[in-house]
């Protein structure tokens, strides 16, 4: 459907106001920041170039691809949401932005209904010549994590909570029932109590991404933003989560009126509770594990963990 347009951008666009783009790629004074970011997409051009047997294997995208990308035709920002990054409260700033004045202040959305989808408009719901349009004009975002502290974050959330059933019925008895030798008919049944071990070794199993794709809190970064095949013009990072969002705010206009909503989470994930989740998996598993999310650690510049044994 969509070729790579190298610039990521048309210099064209509104007369007497510079767009988001102009003032990204020629700010009115280069800034550390703009530097820092110009780096990041340097970094995410540079890997797709060294993997492209791997990073390429689908030449072409299809509007299935781009449902995790949201769009703001108001600012001309598209937004891949990467779920355990951040994503609710980006969704809630896009639903600020892009809802005309229906919402002003991003905490009021309660969290469950930013994740409606019919709340945002996604790029996959456009015509082709639509969504070309959009990626080779507006300003594309993506938040990225490290990658193993975004899979603990996941498993934390999705299979040691209580109240997520759904994902213990759909996924934990799936698991239980593959991973656990004489699992007791209740955790078979009710698949509420995985062990990060057993999580890892699903996901190593080759057998699971030929049954279907990851589920998006553990899909890689890769697969559901395609960075290689899509110019992003920023690349934000959970661990500069503030400044990167307000920056991007800034670009946008609209700093004025909207931050970035600042929370104080005492439950997230740190890096010193995924080096403990860490500390029970052979060496072997973390290995194949590593493998699998390799690409996102290279392309968003992720040094391998202290932690991790590889074999």
């Amino acid at each position: 459907v969509m070729r790579r347009n190298p610039f990521g951008m048309d210099m064209c666009c509104r007369k007497g106001s510079r767009s988001p783009l102009q003032e990204l790629y020629n700010p009115t004074q280069l800034s550390n920041t703009a530097i820092l970011h110009q780096i990041r997409r340097d970094q995410v051009t540079d890997t797709c170039r060294a993997n492209s047997v791997s990073s390429r294997k689908r030449r072409v995208l299809t509007p299935n691809d781009l449902k995790h990308l949201v769009v703001d035709e108001d600012h001309e920002m598209i937004y891949c949401y990467v779920p355990k990054v951040a994503c609710t409260n980006w969704k809630r700033v896009m639903m600020v932005l892009t809802g005309r004045g229906k919402y002003s202040d991003p905490m009021e959305i309660p969290a469950n209904e930013a994740h409606v989808s019919s709340n945002l408009k996604t790029l996959n719901q456009y015509s082709i010549p639509e969504i070309n349009h959009r990626l080779k004009n507006y300003m594309k975002f993506l938040f990225v994590r490290e990658p193993f502290e975004r899979l603990v974050s996941a498993y934390r959330n999705k299979f040691t909570q209580k109240y997520n059933t759904s994902f213990h019925k759909r996924y934990g008895t799936k698991i239980v029932r593959r991973q656990r030798k004489n699992a007791t008919q209740e955790a078979l049944r009710k698949g509420d109590d995985v062990k990060f071990e057993e999580f890892v070794a699903y996901l190593i199993d080759p057998h699971t991404q030929r049954e279907e794709p990851f589920n998006e809190h553990w899909q890689t970064v890769y697969s559901l933003c395609h960075p290689c095949h899509i110019h992003y013009d920023l690349i934000g990072k959970y661990e500069t989560l503030e400044e990167d969002s307000n920056y991007i705010l800034q670009l946008a206009g609209v700093s004025n009126y909207l931050k970035f909503p600042t929370y104080a989470k005492s439950t997230r994930t740190t890096d010193e509770m995924t080096t403990e989740f860490f500390q029970n998996i052979s060496s072997e598993h973390q290995t194949q594990l590593y493998e699998v999310y390799k690409l996102d650690f290279l392309m968003f510049n992720y040094s391998v963990p202290s932690y991790l044994k590889l074999e």
